[in-house]
């Protein structure tokens, strides 16, 4: 080995080893697939080193087939991605690359610059700290090359010192131009999931946004319907009524069938009118009374009415109320109409004996309140239209309450949401704005 014909070798070219090498670093996602076109490019290149070589050893081919595999599968390892991982594939290369420089020449080897590969590894996947650590390791294995030379037999002239030094630097500076690109990268990277997470969220408001406007236009469309086929009901149940009366008047006592169906008759209007006037209820735009309120109080209110109800529920309620709720801008009449609605849900749903828990807490923005109950819950596929009017599961019931609980929720610019599991209970959730 002739020391003094360092600087005289040809050098490898830069540019396309680096290109070479930063492509290396993008394939990061792990996952077998078949052979891809830049697969096949890192073999024929590590195959045309050997080929161009002047060396041409078994060894070299055997440590060139040995990197050039390593950069293939590496990528499809879920391991190697991983940062420990990552720090091993760093290791392997820079292992492989200085064992290829030892049996090519030591430090006169025309594959010094291979010693970049672990670098531009380093880069891409170890930070900063970890590029310098790993260029310091380049260099320092490159230089060891220089233990292994007679001294007394070969002598290194300046200026073959000057190209060693050159060599050494290299590593560094292109160290330090791989980490900006790849800190660059991965900044650019960041934004974008930045970008594709706010459009997300933005197009989940938007989808939750068109849903309430589809929903109370069809509201207001019902609404209308309702309040017309009110007006044009109760004219004729006021005269069925009266009608009824007079005949119960008129009916001699002894004449029990008669006077029974005009019964009959009387109360059937009585409850058809109650049903209109729910109706009328649900479509007439509300006038909230707004004045500062105690969302406590109000719920336990609704509970004290629900517990005077006749026949009672067989039920334990539970009151979970946070004491730093603040006072919230509400009508209290109608908001204790929610909760008692919700509470009277709750209470047909469960089993006797099963507890009902009513619970408030200050939440940012605002205040939430939930209804919590053990009961049958809700199937999947009736979720979506509970709070639609006429929607009930009750033999008996109207489909007027949820309804008219959500449209009083949304006039105080609040939501309510459910969250339900067949079996298992229900959890319905009752957010309001604080202003």
């Amino acid at each position: 080995m002739h020391v003094g014909q360092v600087g005289n070798l040809p050098h490898m070219q830069t540019a396309p080893l680096l290109n070479r090498m930063t492509e290396s670093g993008k394939a990061r996602k792990p996952g077998f697939r078949l052979l891809r076109p830049h697969d096949l490019a890192w073999l024929v290149l590590f195959a045309a080193l050997g080929i161009a070589s002047p060396a041409r050893t078994y060894e070299e081919f055997i440590l060139l087939g040995l990197l050039a595999v390593f950069q293939v599968v590496e990528p499809r390892i879920a391991w190697l991605t991983t940062s420990t991982g990552a720090l091993a594939a760093v290791a392997t290369k820079l292992i492989l690359a200085y064992l290829l420089i030892g049996v090519t020449g030591g430090v006169i080897s025309s594959y010094y610059l291979i010693l970049m590969v672990p670098v531009v590894a380093a880069a891409t996947t170890l930070g900063a700290w970890g590029t310098l650590l790993v260029s310091l390791a380049a260099s320092i294995s490159y230089l060891s090359f220089l233990l292994y030379i007679d001294f007394d037999r070969y002598e290194i002239p300046p200026d073959q010192i000057r190209e060693l030094c050159l060599r050494v630097l290299l590593f560094g500076v292109l160290a330090l131009l791989m980490h900006q690109l790849a800190s660059s990268s991965r900044a650019q990277a960041r934004q974008h999931m930045e970008i594709a997470s706010q459009l997300a969220i933005a197009n989940r408001n938007l989808a939750k946004a068109e849903a309430v406007v589809r929903r109370s236009e069809r509201l207001a469309a019902i609404g209308q319907l309702m309040a017309g086929l009110a007006h044009e009901l109760r004219n004729p149940l006021g005269t069925m009524k009266a009608s009824a009366e007079v005949l119960l008047k008129n009916i001699p006592a002894e004449q029990s069938i008669p006077r029974e169906l005009a019964g009959y008759i009387r109360e059937e209007v009585d409850r058809t009118n109650s049903l209109v006037t729910r109706f009328l209820d649900f479509a007439k735009p509300l006038e909230l009374r707004r004045s500062p309120s105690d969302l406590n109080e109000i719920a336990d209110r609704a509970l004290d009415r629900i517990g005077r109800h006749d026949p009672p529920f067989a039920t334990t309620w539970h009151r979970n109320f946070s004491p730093d709720v603040p006072a919230l801008p509400l009508d209290a009449e109608l908001m204790e109409h929610v909760f008692y609605n919700l509470l009277l849900n709750a209470a047909q749903a469960s089993p006797g004996g099963t507890p009902i828990t009513i619970k408030t807490r200050a939440v940012p923005g605002g205040v939430e309140a939930s209804v919590i109950d053990r009961g049958s819950g809700i199937q999947p596929d009736q979720r979506e239209n509970i709070f639609n009017p006429f929607f009930t599961t009750k033999p008996s019931g109207t489909g007027l309450g949820l309804a008219i609980v959500s449209k009083i929720v949304d006039e105080h610019g609040g939501t309510i949401a459910v969250e339900s599991e067949p079996g298992h209970g229900s959890v319905f959730r009752i957010f309001l704005p604080s202003a």
